[in-house]
C-alpha cells in the first residue's frame, strides 16, 4: 500500500511539474512580450536617428557661423576695394588689376551667401526632421512603458501562482520515495513531457496507447510499473 500511495503522489508530482511548466511556458511566451521587445526597438532606433540628426543640425549651424563670418570679411574687402577702384588716382593697368580683383571677391561674396543659405535650409530641414523624430519618440516611449506595465502585472500573476504550486511540489516530493524520484527525474530529463500516467482502461495516460492484456501484465511487473511503448512511470 505504501508502494501504490508514493506511486500516486509521483503522478500528483507530475500533474503538478506540467502545471508549472506550462505557467513558465506561458510566462515567457506573453503576446505583450513581442510587441514589447519591437516598441524596445523602436525606441533605440529613434533615440539614435535623433542623435545622428542634432548632430546635423550643430554641424549646419556651425557651418553657417563660420560661412557667416568670413561672408562678412570677404564683403567688407570687396566693398572697400571697389570704394578704390572709384576714388580713381590709380593708373589704367592698377585699375585693370583692381578691377578683376572686385570681380573675384564679389564672385566669392556670392558663393558664400548660396552656401549661407543652403546652410540655413539644412539647419531648418534637420530641426524639422528632429522635432519629428521626437514625437515619434514619446509615442514609442508610452508604448513601451504601457506594454511593460502590463507585462509585470501578468509576470505578478503568474508568480503567485508559481509560488503556490513550487512549495505544493516541494511538500508532494517529500512523499515519494527516493528510488522513484531518480527514475522520475531521468525522465524528466529526456525533456519528453509526461512521464507519469494513469493506467488506466489499459490505456497509458502518457503517450495514450493501449496496452494489450500481456502487456499490462508486463508492465506491473516492473518496478516501478513501466509503459511498454513510452517507457512512462503507470500508476494504478
Amino acid at each position: 500500500m505504501e508502494d501504490l500511495k508514493s506511486l500516486e503522489d509521483l503522478l500528483e508530482l507530475m500533474d503538478l511539474d506540467m502545471l508549472i511548466d506550462k505557467l513558465l511556458d506561458d510566462r515567457g511566451s506573453l503576446p505583450e512580450l513581442t510587441n514589447y521587445k519591437a516598441a524596445h526597438a523602436d525606441v533605440e532606433r529613434l533615440t539614435a536617428a535623433i542623435e545622428e540628426v542634432r548632430e546635423a543640425v550643430k554641424e549646419a549651424a556651425s557651418g553657417l557661423h563660420k560661412t557667416n563670418g568670413e561672408l562678412e570679411i570677404a564683403a567688407e574687402k570687396a566693398a572697400s576695394e571697389q570704394n578704390r577702384l572709384y576714388a580713381g588716382g590709380i593708373s589704367a593697368r592698377d585699375a585693370d588689376y583692381l578691377r578683376r580683383e572686385v570681380e573675384m571677391l564679389y564672385a566669392k561674396v556670392s558663393k558664400m551667401e548660396d552656401a549661407v543659405l543652403e546652410f540655413i535650409e539644412s539647419q531648418e530641414l534637420a530641426e524639422a526632421e528632429e522635432q519629428k523624430l521626437s514625437v515619434e519618440l514619446a509615442t514609442a516611449v508610452e508604448e513601451k512603458e504601457r506594454l511593460g506595465a502590463s507585462i509585470t502585472d501578468q509576470w505578478r500573476v503568474i508568480d503567485k501562482e508559481l509560488a503556490v504550486k513550487e512549495e505544493r511540489k516541494k511538500d508532494t516530493a517529500g512523499l515519494v520515495d527516493e528510488y522513484l524520484l531518480e527514475i522520475y527525474d531521468d525522465l524528466r530529463s529526456t525533456g519528453r513531457g509526461r512521464v507519469v500516467g494513469r493506467l488506466a482502461d489499459d490505456t497509458c495516460g502518457a503517450c495514450h496507447l493501449k496496452l494489450s492484456a500481456a502487456e499490462v501484465i508486463r508492465a506491473q511487473k516492473q518496478d516501478p510499473p513501466r509503459c511498454i511503448h513510452c517507457r512512462a512511470i503507470l500508476v494504478g
